[in-house]
């Protein structure tokens, strides 16, 4: 969801299209998915990792053209399908096409809560720190709980390429949605990433990003300053709903784009909530929150 206003730093490719296959260094090639939109940008974008052994990451929706382009691709060295996580722009052709590559499906399974790809059942599910080996690559998972439960990053060494599926996107903030969205859990992901050796955030809607630490910088900055808006807006109207303080908490964005708005503005009351900050209590089943005195 796009933050009006605001100018992520690092990103080095503006003008994505789909059906674009680009070889972004040395075994890390980028093919677009042709689902562009409101949440997906340019598109999902699928990587192809390795030279003589390929690993597929986050083949995206059930289209037939894009999953033909991936198979020739891979050019029978495919030896692992994985993904970030199971929304539906990211993994539904991930069983089909480990199927058709004879390649194993690794990826943590869809939670219970929200829209999830219900098809996805992974050979293995990777834990927290765990590497596989493509030829001279090492591809370890980063467990990056809070966009989804299930989300995982991968870190490429050597080259400190960060693969960050939904969890940062390019020119865009992701958005949150309780209940399987969660805004502590997403922080304390953003976190993490400081502390890894990062050079290029290869993400899983838009262009590589360049400066990894000042992009999660600035996220981690944007989320807090959304949090001090909703803060102000809790104190000036106790007890209020999700819905009484949208416009006021989102005022610089499109009310186009308030729907979408409407879910992290629930993570961010969630969030207060779960840091004593603010108490929530359901009234004829809605959600109202009252902002605690420090």
């Amino acid at each position: 969801m796009t933050e009006p206003g605001l100018t992520e730093p690092g990103l080095t490719e503006p003008g994505l299209r789909s059906g674009q296959l680009t070889e972004l260094a040395p075994g890390v090639r980028r093919l677009v998915a042709p689902n562009g939109g409101l949440m997906t940008g340019p598109g999902t974008n699928s990587y192809l990792i390795g030279r003589e052994s390929v690993a597929l990451l986050d083949p995206g929706p059930l289209d037939a053209d894009h999953m033909a382009r991936l198979q020739d691709a891979c050019a029978g060295r495919c030896r692992w399908v994985l993904t970030t996580h199971t929304h539906a722009d990211h993994s539904p052709a991930a069983a089909p096409l480990a199927a058709a590559l004879g390649a194993r499906l690794v990826g943590m399974p869809p939670p219970q809560e929200g829209p999830q790809d219900r098809s996805f059942v992974p050979d293995h599910v990777p834990v927290d720190g765990e590497a596989l080996r493509i030829d001279d690559l090492q591809l370890t998972a980063i467990h990056t709980p809070g966009h989804a439960s299930n989300h995982v990053c991968w870190l490429l060494q050597p080259g400190g390429w960060l693969f960050t599926g939904d969890h940062i996107m390019a020119g865009s903030t992701v958005v949150i949605a309780p209940p399987d969205g969660n805004m502590n859990a997403y922080l304390a992901s953003l976190r993490r990433l400081l502390e890894l050796p990062l050079n290029r955030l290869a993400p899983g809607h838009g262009g590589v990003l360049e400066h990894p630490a000042a992009v999660v910088d600035w996220l981690i900055d944007h989320r807090l300053r959304r949090e001090a808006r909703v803060v102000a807006a809790l104190a000036a109207r106790p007890d209020a709903s999700v819905d009484e303080l949208l416009a006021e908490v989102y005022a610089d964005t499109a009310p186009s784009l308030h729907g979408l708005a409407r879910l992290s503005l629930r993570a961010h009351l969630e969030k207060l909530a779960e840091d004593g900050r603010a108490q929530a209590r359901e009234v004829a089943g809605a959600a109202r929150f009252t902002l605690l005195a420090d």
